[in-house]
This record gives structure tokens, C-alpha cells and sequence, in this order.
């Protein structure tokens, strides 16, 4: 008799967890789901003949929907930009990654986000760039201390601690080492051991594309004070500019280490930004653009068009195009030589290098004519 009632009482929690999980829950999300859905406004937005932006209907989460949804000025009047509204901006292919888009603004407002910076990259590096702003408070390490101060910092691993491990293979920058095969990343090898680092781009090369710093900067003296270096790497090429009082903001993302994070524990400034977006500088403005390790024989030659015309476009007058290292196959050698030269600046160095039988290094400085027109 006991043993049938516990039997009873088992059958009633199985039922109410399947009625739970495969009715309640489905009908919920799908009652919420139905209660969100609103049509374009006929009528337009205020005074304006524009309809309410129809991307809003893509997407079943009320915080996307919050997100694009143009936010009209508190007082109704033009604000100090000249609009009468703001609209935040998602990437296109955020369509096409509907369910993780989803997923990813799936919080609840002010609580802490999930651990999930591996699935904005994701949706990121796929085109759903800029991703939408998110109201939930952000995770660090647990273990967080201080970071060390500037003169110890560049060329110093940083603490362990302070560094969430979670979305990577590895626990700790010891782990990072180019002698661990399951380090968990391919790009960059050795970038985070300081010893091979501190010698790059300081010592002589027997290789002709490597050009030095000192080398480098000589053709413009007192002249480079700021820069853009757009790579694969752990800071270094703007840690070596730091020490000859050079500014420069360093591209980075986490293709497998924590990249972002080494750049700023090391006391300089990470830009966590994909190709697929225009740089955030305004035009004529950057002294030297400084490109190693990420754009190489992989790319499509019509984006690397559009990419290096935004690079013209941030580059100043006289300033420096320094193309490191950039590798190819032979065969491909002509056609990335056109992209390089097709903009006619003035070459200061240009030289090729082998780096396999069938592959080829190739290294310039270049730099931006005046077209004052």
C-alpha cells in the first residue's frame, strides 16, 4: 500500500513538471509573445511623414523592441545634435541571427548579465555589429585586485585574477604559453610570453620586411603623436610607441585569449571592434595606422577595398599607412600589391619577403598625400 502511494505521488510530481515545462511555459512565452507584436503606425512619428520602423516586428524580445524603437526628446524640440528623436542602431545581420540576438538580451533589466561576452562576439565577427546596448550590470572577476602601476605594467603578465577565465581554455596567462598546444588560440603565437615580446620591432632583423620603430619614425620626426594599430596582438606595438610618447589605441578581440583584457591590464587603451565596422574616428585625424597579423591572404578583395578606404579616410594629411607583415601566396602577391598602391601614396619602404615556398611577406610605409582640394 505505501509502495503504490509513493507511486501515486511520483506520477502527480511527473505530471505537474511535464504540465509545467510543455504547457505552461510554451503558452506563457507565447501569450507574452502575442501582447508585443504592434503594427507600423500609419500615422507616421509626431510631425514627420516616416512610419514606424518595421524591424521592431522582427523581434519577439521586449528589450530589442525598447532598444530600436526611436526615443523622441524629453522637452519635443530639436535637440543639441538637430533631431527629434534618436535612434539606436543594431547591424543588419542581427535579422539573420534572430535567436541569438534573443538570447543574448534575454536578462532581466538591472540584474547581472549572464557570462556571455563569447556570444557577442559571435554575434559580432557574424555581422550583428553594433549589437544593441544592454540595461544589465556586467560580471568581473570575483577575484579582482588593483592593477600593477604604468612602469610595471606594460612589460609585466598581468595579475591572474583579474581576468574572467570562464569562456576560455585556459585558467591563467601562464596557460597562454606557445609551448601548450591546447593554449586554445592559433593567431598571435607567443603574444603573451613578454620576453619574446619585448624585442619586436626594437632589434635588427635579418628578415627585409621587418622594419624597426626608431626606423619608422625618423621619416616623420615630432610628427606622430597619435595612431591606430588594427592587428592581432597584446598591445605591444603601442606599449613600444607609449615609451616614445606616442598614443595608440589598439584594435582587439578575444579570438581565443583574452586579448581585450591583456591590452588594458598593461595600462593601454583596447578598441573591441570587428572589421565589419567603420572605424569610430572622424576624417583626417589619425597620424599613423599601423596594420599586422589580421589582414592577410584570407580577405576578399573587395572588403579590404572598403576597409582601406576608411583607413584613408582617418589618416591625416602626411600621416603614416605602416603595412607589417602582411602575407599572401605569390600568385595573389599582384592583386594586394594593387590595393596598397592604388590610393598613389608616397612609398618610404616597401619590401617582400619569402615566408614559405609558395607565400610571401609584404611590408610598407606609406604615406597620405595632402589632396588639398
Amino acid at each position: 500500500m505505501k509502495i503504490q502511494n509513493l507511486s501515486k505521488e511520483g506520477s502527480k510530481k511527473e505530471m505537474k513538471k511535464f504540465l509545467e515545462e510543455e504547457v505552461m511555459k510554451p503558452f506563457y512565452h507565447a501569450h507574452i509573445g502575442l501582447r508585443q507584436i504592434r503594427l507600423p503606425n500609419p500615422q507616421g512619428i509626431r510631425n514627420s511623414t516616416e512610419k514606424e520602423d518595421p524591424l521592431i516586428n522582427k523581434f519577439l524580445i521586449e528589450e530589442i523592441r525598447k532598444y530600436i524603437t526611436p526615443k523622441e526628446n524629453h522637452v519635443g524640440k530639436m535637440n543639441m545634435f538637430g533631431t527629434e528623436r534618436v535612434y539606436n542602431t543594431i547591424g543588419h545581420a542581427c535579422v539573420l541571427m534572430k535567436t541569438e540576438l534573443e538570447k543574448y538580451m534575454d536578462y532581466d533589466v538591472g540584474a547581472y548579465c549572464d557570462d556571455d561576452w563569447s556570444l557577442a562576439q559571435k554575434l559580432m565577427v557574424n555581422g550583428c555589429d553594433p549589437l544593441p546596448r544592454r540595461r544589465c550590470l556586467t560580471r568581473a572577476s570575483m577575484t579582482y585586485q588593483k592593477p600593477y602601476p604604468i612602469n610595471e605594467s606594460l612589460w609585466k603578465l598581468p595579475d591572474d585574477r583579474n581576468v574572467r577565465w570562464g569562456n576560455y581554455q585556459c585558467r591563467n596567462f601562464a596557460c597562454l604559453s606557445s609551448k601548450n598546444p591546447k593554449r586554445g588560440y592559433t593567431k598571435c603565437t607567443g603574444c603573451f610570453e613578454m620576453e619574446k615580446e619585448s624585442t619586436k620591432w626594437v632589434k635588427n632583423s635579418t628578415l627585409l620586411a621587418d622594419f624597426k620603430i626608431d626606423d619608422v619614425l625618423r621619416v616623420k620626426p615630432g610628427e606622430i603623436r597619435i595612431g591606430l594599430d588594427v592587428g592581432v596582438g597584446t598591445g605591444t606595438f603601442a606599449a613600444r610607441m607609449r615609451e616614445k610618447n606616442v598614443t595608440i589605441v589598439t584594435t582587439a578581440l578575444n579570438l581565443g585569449a583574452p586579448f581585450s583584457e591583456m591590452i588594458a591590464l598593461r595600462g593601454l587603451v583596447p578598441l573591441y571592434i570587428s572589421l565589419n565596422q567603420r572605424l569610430p574616428f572622424f576624417d583626417n585625424t589619425m597620424d599613423m595606422i599601423h596594420t599586422a597579423g589580421l589582414m592577410d591572404g584570407w580577405i576578399d578583395l573587395l572588403l579590404m577595398d572598403f576597409v582601406l578606404y576608411d583607413w584613408d579616410r582617418v589618416l591625416r594629411p602626411g600621416g603614416l599607412l605602416w603595412i607589417d607583415r602582411f602575407f599572401c601566396k605569390k600568385k595573389d602577391l599582384d592583386d594586394y600589391m594593387y590595393m596598397f598602391l592604388q590610393f598613389r601614396y608616397k612609398k618610404h619602404k616597401w619590401a617582400i619577403s619569402p615566408k614559405s615556398k609558395d607565400e610571401v611577406y609584404l611590408s610598407a610605409l606609406l604615406e597620405k598625400p595632402p589632396r588639398a582640394i
